[in-house]
């Protein structure tokens, strides 16, 4: 039996699980080609759904990656060849999930890792940081978000986990609690400006901030309520959605492309299907996760790929010997 991972692992699972939930509805609109329609429903999708949770997911690839290079180099002198080659193989997984969904961001994700991420894992940690301030500056200003975000919170990902960002909120719970209430004032004001300027993403920087506020926003508030009573059921969704993440994101994707052969959702807004469609993945992937993850340390799609990165076998099931961290 596997030790039981720390308060602060699980945080960051559980953020992480929280984004997977917010991209499946975004991902279920986008798959189906449903219009948005107008009206309340059309305007809470963009302002709380669309574009707010993705940021979130591209600052945990860097975090994640920094915890994947600290693990790593417990048990090998170059941790570095070892993320090339978790990068090199997530191409091909990207490749493979683009053909059932488009728009997916794994492949990006692989690429931006390996010329962006990588070189940067070698240097000082504020380094990342500055760079990570500004290809985000960068990627608002210059490319009104998107994709163009990724390199900039892959760095700061980087740069926060490297400066013990997740240590020092839980030392501090103030400062969590400041955060969010800054973080949700100027998102209700940037999400406030976006409708009422009409601004979409992409054709301005404003709906690419204003995702980048309510993100923050998000996460502060889920680590909030991590200290609070409503901890435990919250702790026992979001923490198997995030541990699995690479196998929740993946197989979203055929469970959306399935549905939507026997539901179409093309022909008009069906705002309550989204919301039915998505909560019903949710809930059978959960289910499956914590099955799993009783019996298992890995995803099925986490085991595969980090049997790729260490190319060998390695034991999965909990109990058994011989674990390869990192």
């Amino acid at each position: 039996m596997t030790a039981a991972p720390s308060r602060r692992i699980a945080e960051v699972d559980a953020v992480r699980g929280l984004a997977l939930c917010g991209i499946l509805a975004v991902n279920v609109v986008g798959m189906s080609g449903m219009p948005l329609g107008s009206g309340v429903t059309a305007a809470l999708y963009e302002t709380a759904l669309h574009q707010r949770f993705f940021p979130v997911f591209s600052f945990l690839f860097g975090v994640g990656s920094a915890l994947f290079l600290r693990s790593a180099a417990r048990h090998t002198d170059h941790p570095g060849a070892l993320l090339l080659a978790r990068l090199g193989f997530l191409i091909f997984i990207g490749l493979a999930h683009r053909t059932l969904q488009p728009r997916e961001v794994l492949l990006s994700y692989a690429v931006v890792g390996i010329v962006v991420l990588l070189p940067f894992s070698l240097l000082p940690r504020r380094a990342a940081l500055g760079a990570g301030a500004v290809l985000t500056g960068a990627g608002l200003v210059a490319f009104h978000g998107g994709s163009a975000l990724i390199p900039g919170l892959f760095l700061l990902g980087l740069a926060a986990a490297r400066y013990g960002l997740a240590d020092d909120l839980e030392r501090r719970p103030r400062r969590t609690a400041a955060a969010f209430g800054t973080s949700a004032l100027l998102a209700l004001a940037a999400d406030g400006a976006q409708l009422l300027t009409g601004a979409r993403p992409g054709d301005s920087w404003l709906p690419a901030a204003a995702g980048l506020l309510t993100g923050a926003a998000y996460v502060t508030g889920l680590l909030l309520l991590l200290r609070t009573r409503a901890a435990p059921p919250l702790l026992a969704v979001l923490v198997p959605l995030g541990r699995a993440a690479l196998t929740n994101y993946l197989t979203a994707t055929v469970l959306i492309v399935i549905a939507l052969r026997v539901v179409p959702l093309d022909d008009a807004p069906h705002h309550d299907r989204v919301l039915v469609l998505s909560v019903a993945i949710l809930a059978v992937q959960t289910a499956f996760c914590r099955w799993w993850l009783a019996r298992f340390r890995y995803g099925p799609a986490e085991w595969v790929w980090r049997c790729l990165t260490w190319w060998k076998p390695l034991p999965n099931a909990i109990g058994s010997a011989g674990r390869t961290s990192g």
